[in-house]
């Protein structure tokens, strides 16, 4: 997966298929590798539906139109299959993209509960907030799988396992948790007693959480966007017994809690983030104290320039640390336009990017 929160969009179209009794049938389309230049990487995945329904996308223009076309065939072949867009297959498709990259997709069908036996353990996996990877093994000697890939979960224990042989385990483990955690999606080949295997790794991590301090319309904006996102939001409210305010984004919680109790009442790891905006400042030196010692991945504070020297100055701390003002240079003055700057700022931050425009920059844009 590239991201976890992908995972959350295609696991309600999981669900609803099953709900549905796998009526009309599906098919599962992932990118298992690419090279130059393309709108996704591997790991990327689209949900077909034998309705119409499709969640998420791979590519846009002619490549997703075709994937889709090859996926319902998928459907009514019950088989899966490779597709390559290169300049051996399907060219024309790449160049009227524009982009210039080649493609290999693993579209798979879904027909019954077993062929998505491994989600339930992704889910747990992400859900644990511990990470883990996810190896599906979809070619071996250049050709498709059959009658289907096989996969394997694993978060510091195996939670799933399709193979049934110990040693071919073993070594995917051996693989997968020597890679570093967010390493980018790759695959390996595996020597097999029926020849060469290649395997997709995915490393699996817990979504972002954003945990925002202080109940205002910045707060409550940059809520809705961190949703849209897919990040966890808990809006953090000092008063006690606080009735969720009605703009409040759907599927965002509110936690009660003083300074001294945050750390205990709200996730502050590695992938959470939290930015402090009551609008008092003694209290928001307060909540910035508590949240330095934090290994919170960006830790932000909104206000002027005079009001942010002052925060920095009352919890001593400074830049990088602390953002405080809080946002990239947007021009910002509404609290949806504040919202944007802070999100802005946290995605570059997390992406380990400088936020300038792709225009004026030259490196990679994934």
């Amino acid at each position: 997966m590239n991201t976890p929160q992908e995972f959350g969009v295609l696991l309600e179209g999981f669900k609803r298929l099953e709900h549905q009794g796998f009526a009309g049938g599906a098919a599962l389309a992932t990118l298992t590798r690419t090279h130059g230049s393309t709108f996704r990487r591997a790991g990327a995945r689209m949900l077909v539906c034998g309705d119409g329904t499709i969640v998420r996308g791979l590519s846009g223009g002619c490549p997703e139109a075709d994937i889709i076309a090859r996926a319902y065939d998928v459907i009514g072949a019950g088989t899966a299959r490779i597709v390559r867009y290169d300049r051996e297959n399907g060219l024309d498709a790449l160049i009227e993209l524009g982009c210039g990259g080649e493609l290999e997709v693993l579209i798979e069908p879904l027909a019954r509960p077993s062929d998505l036996g491994f989600v339930g353990a992704v889910e747990q996996c992400i859900a644990s907030r511990v990470p883990g990877f996810l190896a599906t093994a979809f070619a071996r000697n250049g050709s498709v799988l059959g009658p289907r890939p096989r996969r394997l979960v694993w978060s510091g224990a195996t939670l799933h396992d399709e193979f049934g042989d110990s040693g071919f385990a073993a070594a995917l483990i051996e693989h997968g948790g020597a890679a570093r955690h967010g390493q980018r999606p790759h695959v390996q080949g595996f020597e097999s007693v029926q020849g060469p295997v290649d395997v997709l790794f995915e490393t699996l991590l817990p979504p972002y959480a954003a945990v925002l301090v202080g109940i205002n319309a910045a707060s409550l904006a940059l809520a809705r966007i961190g949703r849209g996102l897919g990040w966890d939001v808990t809006l953090v409210d000092h008063r006690d017994g606080q009735q969720p305010p009605a703009a409040l984004a759907p599927g965002a919680r509110l936690v009660s809690a003083q300074p001294g109790q945050v750390a205990q009442r709200v996730s502050l790891d590695s992938r959470s983030f939290a930015v402090v905006m009551t609008h008092n400042l003694e209290r928001d030196i307060e909540y910035l104290r508590e949240l330095l010692p934090t290994p919170l991945a960006y830790i932000g504070a909104i206000g002027s320039r005079q009001r942010a020297g002052k925060l920095l100055e009352g919890c001593q701390a400074a830049p990088p640390r602390v953002h405080a003002p809080a946002g990239l240079d947007l021009g910002s003055e509404t609290p949806e336009e504040i919202a944007l700057a802070i999100a802005a700022e946290i995605l570059a931050v997390t992406t380990g990017r400088a936020g300038t425009s792709l225009s004026a920059s030259f490196g990679p844009i994934h």
